[in-house]
């Protein structure tokens, strides 16, 4: 087992903490390029999916996870910053000038959401978002001049420096460059004061503006670049699809998107990844497990949601920390064996936060 000492604050702060990191990391980077020569066409269009909502689970995790406010109407930035990108790109913009412009509406968005929303906080907060999700995919489906309303739109392919990616294999280089971007940025925004003061909000309040964290500017400021990570997914998406209409931005997809970073390990940016690849392979297992059940069980229309929320509620009984948790506990036991101990990761008994007792 690897032991880490630590003697100074760059140390600590490190992206890679030690050399097998960034061997695994290495050879990571190194499939992810081979990706589009080592699988099929199904299964590219598939991790394409997957990073872009890792791109979209990025942006949740920094509210939900590390800022402690949870949306359960993240999908209506998704579809602000899709339709601003099939708008954009229709028009004949530059795909980079399209997807800032998309990123940037969706920030605003997300500001103006997140202002009204400082006054509530857990499950008012969810019930604002929602509201809100309700409102913009209304909006999108009467905004019929510009969104094309019920119909639907479509979407032009993406031409970047005089390219049109018209192929799968191109566009999943693009999505690749983005998701590494979106990641990097998110660690070193996690290094930063702001995202340790997110942390500190999460954890507790009332302690975080006692160390003069201002916590609307804070709360703010996490949900715009929440919104504008989403936005930036939701470009991507635009493309992938290549059409778009408002009921592809429910509640439903909402729903999806906290269940990926919930099933993933919330407060964890490994775990967005786990989650993402949990929410692509979920409806291809159950498509697959439909076979083996009797015809009046796998033929339910309510079937995959049955599912979905049953490994909801069983990763909050019994693995809060998620995908990523579970992985942890593996990696330890195999470190540690024959030397493991069964109650070593027995949660502890959790203590009213200040915050609460008034």
């Amino acid at each position: 087992m690897r032991f880490l000492f630590k003697t100074a604050y760059e140390q600590d702060i490190r992206l890679v903490k030690h050399g097998g990191q960034a061997f695994w990391y290495g050879v990571l980077g190194l499939v992810l390029l081979a990706a589009p020569w080592l699988l099929s066409e199904y299964l590219l269009a598939q991790l394409i999916f997957v990073l872009i909502y890792a791109v979209v689970g990025l942006g949740l995790m920094l509210l939900a996870g590390f800022t402690g406010q949870f949306s359960i109407g993240h999908a209506a930035f998704l579809g602000v910053g899709a339709y601003t990108q099939a708008v954009l790109v229709g028009a004949g913009w530059p795909f980079l000038v399209s997807l800032a412009c998309a990123a940037l509406l969706s920030a605003a968005v997300g500001i103006v959401i997140g202002l009204p929303s400082l006054r509530v906080k857990g499950i008012y907060l969810g019930i604002a978002t929602l509201a809100f999700g309700f409102i913009v995919e209304e909006g999108l489906a009467r905004w019929e001049s510009v969104t094309g309303g019920n119909a639907g739109m479509h979407v032009k392919a993406p031409s970047l420096l005089g390219w049109t990616l018209s192929s799968n294999e191109q566009f999943y280089f693009v999505c690749l460059a983005v998701t590494v971007l979106c990641t990097f940025g998110m660690l070193n925004l996690l290094r930063s004061p702001t995202g340790r003061a997110f942390v500190a909000i999460r954890d507790s309040e009332i302690s975080a503006q006692s160390m003069g964290i201002h916590l609307a500017r804070c709360k703010t400021t996490s949900f715009a670049l929440s919104a504008a990570l989403a936005g930036i997914g939701g470009a991507l998406y635009a493309h992938q699809i290549k059409f778009l209409s408002p009921d592809q931005f429910s509640i439903i997809q909402s729903i999806d998107l906290l269940l990926m970073v919930v099933v993933g390990g919330l407060g964890s940016v490994h775990g967005v990844f786990f989650g993402a690849l949990f929410l692509i392979a979920m409806p291809q297992l159950i498509a697959v497990g439909k076979d083996w059940l009797p015809e009046s069980v796998g033929q339910s229309p309510g079937l995959q949601a049955v599912v979905y929320g049953v490994v909801l509620v069983a990763f909050v009984m019994f693995e809060p920390m998620g995908l990523y948790g579970r992985w942890l506990k593996i990696r330890t036991y195999l470190q540690l064996f024959p030397f493991y101990r069964a109650g070593m990761f027995r949660r502890q008994k959790s203590f009213q936060k200040s915050d609460r007792l008034k």
